[in-house]
């Protein structure tokens, strides 16, 4: 196994291929070693062969990728545990994707717990701020599409009755101004969503407080987004997640 990773990192060196002979000589393994490995890792998918060069394979790509997603998601997992950390709230990034809601990540902590999703919150997006917020950067025709495969369901007494109601207030809502809910999603919590500008996707930053610290809402929202156009370019590499 060391020796056969030896030669993916050799191979992975030369962009334009790289013969046998070449390859033994820089691991320093014995040239019939090398013709043997170098036969399994091209049976395996691992490494390909074209004219007598060895070139990386599909299946050692695809871990090549793998692994760079992992990369990215740390990146983004440690920019939200950064801001949980100062902020001493949980804090969420989600996304309007291919019409749905997608939580990509969430960061929180023993104490300072995320809302529990008792409802999908793709299903929900009209009670919670991420969904509102992500909903707001739409155009008119993709909110109707949306709430036409979710209409408006009554989560909690807080939460809007209709999807004639939501229109409206998605309407109101100025552009990059952070939304808040009260008490619209779950009963004892409250939340404000930050809207991102990454390219063509609707994306938001959120926190979420316990109702009884609902005095510390806005002002947290408003520090995140002070600091937020540093945190843009590691947000927009977890789109590709």
């Amino acid at each position: 196994m060391q020796r056969a990773m030896r030669l993916l990192e050799t191979v992975a060196g030369h962009e334009y291929g790289a013969p046998a002979k070449q390859l033994a000589r820089e691991t320093g393994l014995a040239l019939p070693t090398t013709y043997h490995l170098l036969r399994t890792l091209v049976h395996e998918g691992y490494l390909r062969r074209d004219k007598g060069l060895f070139f990386l394979g599909a299946a050692a790509e695809r871990l090549s990728s793998s692994g760079a997603r992992q990369k990215r998601r740390s990146t983004v997992v440690d920019v939200l545990a950064h801001w949980r950390d100062i902020l001493g709230v949980p804090v969420y990034y989600a996304v309007y994707r291919e019409g749905e809601i997608e939580v990509m990540c969430v960061s929180d902590s023993p104490g300072t717990p995320a809302v529990e999703e008792w409802a999908d919150f793709r299903e929900t997006g009209h009670a919670h701020a991420i969904g509102q917020c992500l909903l707001s950067q739409l155009d008119e025709e993709a909110r109707r599409d949306h709430l036409d495969r979710y209409p408006v369901q009554p989560l909690t007494p807080y939460t809007v009755r209709d999807n004639h109601s939501l229109l409206r207030r998605l309407e109101r809502i100025r552009r990059m101004e952070p939304v808040t809910e009260r008490q619209e999603y779950a009963l004892g919590a409250v939340c404000a969503a930050i809207p991102l500008t990454l390219g063509t996707t609707a994306a938001t930053m959120a926190i979420s407080l316990p109702a009884h610290q609902a005095d510390r809402l806005l002002p947290a929202a408003r520090q995140l987004q002070a600091e937020i156009g540093a945190l843009l370019g590691s947000l927009a590499l977890c789109i590709s997640m």
